[in-house]
């Protein structure tokens, strides 16, 4: 895998030149929405008929049930349930970062990633912890049986990704263990289908180690993101554990499909311990991404050469993690995030309303009772609404 290192993105751009349109008139409404069934960690996508895709985890933390509803357009209630998994009890909700991710896909097909649970199976011959996959079949009617993707590799810890684009190229992106182990020699990871995950190829590495450049490391039990925008680009954003001290977070963006990676350290974050985050991304005219640093959440452009510093979320109490994203057609940007959860500690839900310029709205708030191993998520609706899901 050939890798370029550039340090042309430096920090990021908040909003490229006439990409949206501004905002007029009063700040745009905001939906809460408890995720259905009791069910924690939702995942949510608004596909372009405006139905809204929601995955979320249900049962034992140790032993959970992934779960697909869908609303349509104009509906306030949600599909039934149909369950992902194919082996009950196969995914993990322990730790908030290692539950299931969603993409659409070709023709609006569902793809879906979890890291599988200790019973799960089929596993890796390492025997270590599976990354699993199921996608919606050909009728939508149930998802096919669950695949492990991981060959190669071990030590699966913190979440793997999942995403998609129009043309039938699905990428599965995690990280782990390859020869070496240790957080320093962590390796970012990519398996790639290009026929709509019908079939992937194994798993090769990405990330910088792999063409002669400095090792990154990666934060053992931290999340990762992987994300297509609408020119075909992937991009991925992990956090790093270089030297076991610096966890900030890189970027990585292939424009061949995955076959080549340029990237660039996006922060620095002095960090002796895995703070077992997750980041995010969306696209609205430029492809954005939300991540964590120090208890403070942020967010800014992705695709842009300028060095203009990301924005966080006004005040600060510290304890800020879990970053969700939407951007609205009116320019709008809903920043959402958990405040006070931890290992085996719910908190509470918080959100921020930005102007297109950037500049924070009078609409934020606050919710109680995200619950343990919860957070959030929040789409920005076709009448130019946001609907936050918790």
């Amino acid at each position: 895998m050939k890798y370029r290192m550039v340090g042309f993105l430096g920090l990021f751009l908040w909003l490229a030149s006439g990409a949206l349109p501004q905002a007029q008139g009063p700040a745009a409404k905001v939906n809460l929405l408890r995720t259905p069934n009791g069910g924690i960690q939702p995942q949510a996508l608004l596909d372009e008929r405006g139905t809204l895709h929601l995955i979320y985890l249900s049962g034992e933390a140790s032993a959970s049930d992934v779960f697909y509803v869908q609303r349509a357009k104009g509906q306030t209630g949600f599909s039934t349930p149909l369950r992902v998994n194919s082996q009950p009890g196969s995914a993990v909700a322990t730790g908030t970062i290692r539950g299931a991710q969603l993409a659409l896909g070709k023709n609006g097909r569902v793809h879906v990633v979890w890291n599988g649970s200790n019973i799960a199976a089929p596993r890796p011959a390492s025997n270590s912890a599976p990354l699993l996959y199921a996608r919606l079949n050909d009728s939508r009617t149930a998802f096919e049986a669950q695949r492990n993707l991981i060959h190669l590799t071990q030590h699966l810890d913190g979440g793997g990704s999942v995403a998609a684009d129009k043309t039938g190229n699905v990428y599965a992106v995690w990280h782990a263990a390859g020869e070496k182990t240790g957080e320093p020699n962590r390796r970012i990871w990519l398996a790639r289908s290009a026929d709509d995950g019908k079939t992937f190829a194994r798993e090769v590495a990405i990330d910088p180690a792999d063409g002669g450049g400095k090792t990154t490391g990666v934060c053992a039990c931290c999340g990762l993101r992987a994300f297509v925008n609408q020119q075909g680009r992937l991009f991925v954003l992990y956090r790093t554990a270089t030297e076991m001290t610096e966890r900030g977070m890189f970027l990585l963006i292939s424009a061949n499909r995955g076959k080549t990676f340029q990237g660039a350290r996006m922060d620095s974050w002095n960090l002796t311990t895995c703070p077992m985050s997750s980041s995010t991304m969306v696209e609205a005219g430029q492809t954005r991404g939300a991540w964590e640093n120090n208890g403070q959440v942020y967010f800014g452009g992705l695709d842009s050469t300028a060095t203009v510093a990301p924005l966080a979320a006004p005040g600060s109490t510290g304890k800020r993690k879990h970053p969700a994203l939407a951007v609205n057609a009116r320019g709008e940007t809903m920043l959402v995030w958990t405040e006070g959860t931890g290992w085996k500690k719910g908190g509470s839900l918080a959100w921020q309303l930005f102007d297109g310029s950037g500049k924070p709205t009078s609409e934020k708030g606050t919710a109680p009772d995200v619950p343990v191993w919860g957070l959030a998520t929040v789409v920005a609706e076709a009448e130019g609404s946001f609907t936050i899901i918790y």
